[in-house]
């Protein structure tokens, strides 16, 4: 979510308040409830509910809003949530793909595909896309009180490949099947991580001049504010 193709480093930057943050919590209460639901209810056990309750945290969300979302996964017995990729291109034929964690998955199929074509796109179907982005292991995690040489030593102890100093984090990169393996090395050493996931990062850019940035946004937002909507990735580079 950061200068990359994932989306959610502009959405927090334009940080739209109560009612981006409301969207937030809703869609983490959501993964915590289901990494909850499909394993153990101790994060120790659980790596997919200690990676969502991590990213929980980092987002300010209360710990009583946590507890309540774990505690939901014991009452969703009838809920059968999947976690489902949906590809196309959007305005100005930027390439996306959007992860969604729905429990229908025709209603987030009739809804992506409206916003795409009404936003000049297309959905398509899996591998439409996706031929676009790598897949990847991105773990976040905040510079303070960590030093640069100290954060690239842990790096390469934990068998990861890459690891690339940002603003206000550090973004460890390595491959995807190894990223739990890879965050336990690293949590010998480091208490407090942003966020653990596996993201499609795009293998070349597009670049998104001043008049195509609104219409570029106004889609991306749109996919945003759809509830089963989890997380988007886009080649788009703004310029």
């Amino acid at each position: 979510m950061a200068g990359h193709s994932h989306w959610a480093g502009i959405k927090h930057k334009k940080g739209k308040a109560d009612k981006q943050r409301s969207k937030i919590f809703s869609k983490l209460s959501r993964e915590i409830t289901v990494a909850a639901k499909l394993g153990d209810k101790n994060p120790d056990m659980n790596s997919r509910l200690r990676s969502a309750i991590q990213s929980a945290r980092s987002a300010n969300m209360p710990k009583e809003n946590i507890s309540r979302a774990i505690d939901k996964s014991e009452n969703t017995s009838d809920l059968n949530f999947e976690n489902i990729r949906y590809e196309g291109f959007g305005p100005h034929n930027i390439a996306v793909v959007i992860e969604t964690l729905t429990d229908n998955k025709n209603r987030s199929a009739s809804n992506l595909r409206t916003i795409f074509q009404k936003n000049g796109g297309s959905l398509g179907t899996q591998g439409s896309a996706s031929h676009n982005f790598n897949q990847v292991g991105i773990i976040k995690i905040p510079k303070n009180n960590i030093d640069e040489n100290k954060m690239y030593e842990y790096t390469i102890e934990s068998g990861a490949n890459d690891c690339i100093t940002l603003n206000d984090y550090y973004e460890i990169r390595c491959d995807k099947n190894e990223i739990y393996n890879i965050k336990k090395k690293l949590e010998k050493y480091i208490d407090n991580f942003i966020s653990t996931e596996i993201e499609w990062l795009a293998i070349s850019k597009m670049e998104i001049d001043k008049s195509k940035k609104t219409d570029v946004i106004n889609f991306l937002e749109l996919l945003e504010d759809n509830d089963d909507v989890q997380n988007i990735f886009t080649n788009s580079k703004f310029i």
